[in-house]
């Protein structure tokens, strides 16, 4: 305990077994106090006998036998060791001493005084004295604790639920594409001026039972495309008159109804454990199959949040969007340490009579992946998908990735503007393919990269060919710890071709998209990020003779 036999700690003639009772009280006492013992919780020990590390030579021996046979107030390790030279501080003693005096009351109560003497008696009373500042000091932060946790109980939110809330404001800008052509393939010039867009979200996640949360996410936001034109296209499912659909930034994730300020569902869903090994994800709305796959790319998919890549398409391959947002059923099945297989159902409009969860547009995706961790991972996906007429979008309504073309707009596939081929508009029964890695080269550096095909059949008209690919590279704690520096080149969604009767169909433009980005996130604090970055966009409207596009942003993410 570093107390010599001779002590010199002012405390005038303590006798050792007083010392050594008060020592024992302590560590007694640290089994039920907020001042944890580092190698663990305290027993309580009858016989010397019993302790290993004492032996009947020991000075302080004769102490510890006292304590065991006049006081029973001697403790030790659940190891059956005393480690009576382990340093003791003026707190522990003093929660020691409080200890000791409380069986000494007990003892006192029992036996009218018997078993303690008069110079004990005294001695405890000085080392009351002695220690009365510490031991009020302790008794206040106690009840301070208590009224604390009974304010938090009749003040919490709930019992079962936690609100989460995610705020990201956007200042941005657009440079170049000065001669451009739009969705029409008309002659166009982009005119913007920096914006200022915000978007917030909050989400109530709710237990009933441990290993399952209820989650009701509710969005506002007014991010609207930076290549819009203004206006809407009307109709049923307006859609904004963009003059491209390249570069979409993550925060732009609400169609052009639900961009306006307004307080909308944005996700239900209720995720639970079937066995050890089977967890499933049901999806009410707002589903993708993001929300349940492992799309590996770890440090910059965060599901359109606010803290990963700056756009869509920089955190993960855009087949994971094909029939987002919408109902249905996730599944992660893990065969072992390392495998995992993914399966799951979507259907967008799953609560029309009409359509259903069978009849309307769905996605079904399968997936199996393996890996170690945060250290590697890789996984081949296979996704079918059903759309009816100009349905067909890598992301769900309003939140596309990639190229009009590759969304298979039938306005993109004509060639002259303002021509429309009615041959195109058909519903679209598509199979894809994908595959996608990453691998940690060093704590500071980790690549990923994926490839997507598409094979997509404009039923009754032709076959259509869309490819994607993308190698990305993240730097964690670049500068200082929660930093994240991001770099990523690849190709957005981009049709390569359209074949009808085995003939190629003359599509206008069939250049690659694209995209190249780059950001950095400085963490001011486990709540507060800020992230300047751009995305250079050289091929807009899959047509390199366009002007180069850049986008310029800086977003604050503030999460409580």
């Amino acid at each position: 305990m570093g107390l010599a036999q001779n002590s010199s700690l002012g405390w005038g003639g303590v006798r050792p077994c007083v010392v050594w009772a008060l020592v024992g009280g302590s560590l007694g006492l640290l089994m039920s106090s907020p001042v944890q013992a580092q190698s663990g919780a305290m027993v309580q020990v009858n016989p010397v006998s019993q302790l290993r590390d004492v032996a009947p030579e020991d000075w302080a021996y004769q102490a510890l036998l006292n304590l065991s046979a006049r006081y029973n107030c001697l403790v030790g390790y659940p190891d059956g060791s005393f480690r009576g030279r382990r340093s003791l501080s003026r707190d522990e003693f003093a929660a020691g001493l409080n200890a000791c005096l409380n069986q000494l009351e007990r003892l006192l109560s029992a036996t009218a005084g018997e078993f303690a003497s008069a110079e004990d008696l005294e001695t405890v009373r000085r080392l009351i004295e002695e220690f009365g500042g510490e031991l009020a000091v302790m008794r206040g932060r106690i009840d301070g604790l208590t009224a604390r946790i009974r304010e938090l109980e009749v003040a919490q939110f709930s019992t079962t639920t936690q609100l989460r809330g995610d705020v990201t404001l956007a200042v941005s800008d657009v440079f170049g594409g000065d001669s451009i052509t739009n969705i029409l393939g008309a002659p166009a010039s982009l005119d913007s001026a920096p914006v200022f867009q915000y978007r917030t979200r909050l989400d109530f996640n709710t237990s009933f039972y441990g290993p399952d949360n209820l989650r009701l996410r509710l969005q506002a936001s007014n991010a609207a495309p930076l290549l819009s034109s203004g206006g809407d296209t009307g109709g049923e499912e307006p859609a904004r008159l963009l003059f491209a659909n390249d570069g979409r930034l993550a925060i732009d994730n609400s169609n052009v109804g639900q961009s306006d300020n307004s307080l909308f569902l944005e996700q239900l869903s209720y995720q639970f454990a079937v066995s050890d090994r089977l967890q499933a994800h049901v999806f009410a709305a707002g589903g993708s199959h993001f929300d349940y796959a492992n799309t590996f790319n770890p440090y910059l998919d965060d599901a359109d949040g606010g803290r990963g890549a700056l756009s869509r398409f920089g955190q993960r391959n855009p087949l994971y969007g094909l029939g987002g947002e919408a109902a249905g059923l996730g599944l992660n099945w893990r065969l072992g340490e390392r495998v995992q297989v993914d399966l799951g159902y979507l259907a967008d409009r799953a609560n029309a009579a009409d359509t259903g969860l069978f009849n309307g547009n769905y996605a079904a995706l399968a997936q199996v992946g393996v890996g170690a961790g945060d250290r590697w991972g890789f996984g081949l996906s296979y996704l079918h998908a059903y759309s009816r007429t100009n349905q067909f979008r890598f992301g769900g309504g309003g939140v596309a990735t990639g190229s009009f073309q590759a969304n298979l707009i039938p306005l993109a596939l004509t060639s002259g503007a303002g021509s429309n081929d009615p041959r195109l508009s058909t519903p679209v029964s598509s199979n894809s393919y994908g595959m996608q890695g990453f691998f940690e080269l060093n704590p500071n550096i980790t690549v990923a990269a994926w490839a997507g095909w598409t094979q997509a059949r404009l039923i009754g008209f032709g076959d259509a060919e869309i490819w994607n690919y993308a190698l990305t590279l993240a730097f964690p704690d670049l500068g200082r710890e929660g930093n994240l520096g991001a770099i990523i080149v690849g190709m957005e969604p981009t049709l390569r071709g359209i074949e009808s009767g085995g003939v190629p169909f003359p599509v206008p433009d069939r250049d690659a998209v694209w995209h190249l980005e780059a950001s950095y996130r400085y963490q001011f604090s486990d709540r507060v990020a800020l992230t300047p970055g751009l995305v250079w966009l050289p091929a807009l409207n899959q047509n390199a003779a366009n002007d180069d596009v850049l986008l310029l942003t800086i977003q604050a993410d503030f999460q409580f």
